[in-house]
C-alpha cells in the first residue's frame, strides 16, 4: 500500500517545514513548497519521503508545474491533504500601508491558497482528501497595526467554512487551523517590511502613530524568543488531517484559546481598550 501523500505549502522555514517534515516521519509522501533549491535539499536531508517542489503561491506557472507534477506522483490514488500554510504579515498603521504592499499581502495569504486549492482539488476528490487552512487568531480578533495580516487572515477563514460547504458532497474536508503567537521567522520578516514600507514617512507615522508602533515592534520581538514552538502546530495540523472526525478548526496556543473563547466574544468597545485602543484628548493631533 502506498503512503498517503499531502502537499504542505510555505515549507521552507516555520509551521510549515515542521509540518513537512513531522509528516514525512509519520509515513506520508509530503510534498513540499519551497520557494528556493536549497531549503528543498535541506528538507530532503532531514526527513525520508519529502518531494520539494518550487512554489510561489502568487506564480499561476509555479502553481500549475506543482499540479502537474503531484498529478503524475499520485495518479488515481489522489493527494489525501492540502496543508495551506504560506503566508506573510505586513505590519503597519492601514494610513500609511502602501496599496502595493496591501494587495501582496491579500495576493499571499487569500488569493494565493484559493488557487492552490483550485489547482488540487480533482486530486483531492480522487481521495476524499481533507483541506487545512493554517489561518490565526489574528482571523478572529484584529489589532492595530496588523490591518492587513488581519484582514487576510478573516478573509481566510470564511474561505475555510465556504470550503467545507461547498465540498461537502465529496466528502472533502476543510479545516481551519488557528495559531496563537509562534516562534517563526514571519516577525523579523513582518519587522524589515514595517522598515521598508514606513521609511519614507517614518517621522509622520512616529508622531502620529508612536505609541502603538513601539508596542507592535515589543510584541514582535517578544514572539519571535517567546512564542510556542513551531512543532506543537504541526502536531495539531496531523490531528486535523487524520482523525476519524475532525473539528472544524482547532486554535493553537494559550493565548489563541483565551482570544477564541473570551476575547473574540466581549463586546466591541470593550475589546478595544483591551487591545490598547484609546481616543486621544482634544486639541492633540
Amino acid at each position: 500500500m502506498t503512503s498517503p501523500s499531502v502537499l504542505v505549502t510555505g515549507a521552507s522555514t516555520g509551521i510549515g517545514r515542521a509540518t513537512a517534515v513531522l509528516l514525512a516521519e509519520r509515513g506520508f509522501r509530503v510534498f513540499a513548497g519551497v520557494r528556493k533549491q536549497s531549503d528543498g535539499a535541506s528538507l530532503v536531508a532531514e526527513a525520508s519521503g519529502i518531494v520539494p517542489l518550487i512554489l510561489d503561491v502568487t506564480s499561476t506557472e509555479q502553481i500549475a508545474a506543482a499540479a502537474e507534477a503531484i498529478t503524475a506522483a499520485v495518479g488515481a490514488e489522489g493527494l489525501a491533504g492540502l496543508v495551506n500554510n504560506a503566508g506573510i504579515a505586513s505590519a503597519a498603521p492601514l494610513e500609511f500601508v502602501p496599496i502595493a504592499d496591501l494587495r501582496h499581502q491579500l495576493e499571499v495569504n487569500v488569493v494565493g491558497q484559493v488557487a492552490v486549492t483550485q489547482a488540487v482539488l480533482p486530486l483531492l476528490r480522487l481521495a476524499k482528501g481533507r483541506i487545512v487552512n493554517v489561518t490565526s487568531i489574528g482571523g478572529l480578533i484584529a489589532g492595530q497595526m496588523l490591518g492587513p495580516y488581519n484582514a487576510s487572515k478573516f478573509a481566510l477563514e470564511a474561505v475555510t467554512h465556504v470550503l467545507r460547504q461547498e465540498l461537502a458532497p465529496w466528502g472533502i474536508e476543510s479545516i481551519a487551523i488557528e495559531p496563537g503567537v509562534i516562534a517563526t521567522p514571519i516577525w523579523s520578516t513582518s519587522a524589515a517590511s514595517a522598515d521598508r514600507m514606513l521609511a519614507p514617512v517614518i517621522e509622520q507615522v512616529t508622531e502620529l502613530y508612536g505609541r502603538q508602533l513601539k508596542a507592535a515592534q515589543r510584541m514582535a520581538s517578544n514572539a519571535a524568543s517567546s512564542g510556542i514552538a513551531p512543532i506543537e502546530v504541526a502536531k495539531v495540523i496531523e490531528k486535523a488531517l487524520t482523525a476519524k472526525r475532525p473539528k472544524t478548526r482547532y486554535t493553537v496556543g494559550t493565548d489563541a484559546k483565551i482570544g477564541a473563547t473570551l476575547l473574540a466574544r466581549l463586546p466591541d468597545r470593550t475589546r478595544d481598550r483591551l487591545l490598547g485602543g484609546r481616543r486621544r484628548k482634544r486639541g492633540t493631533k
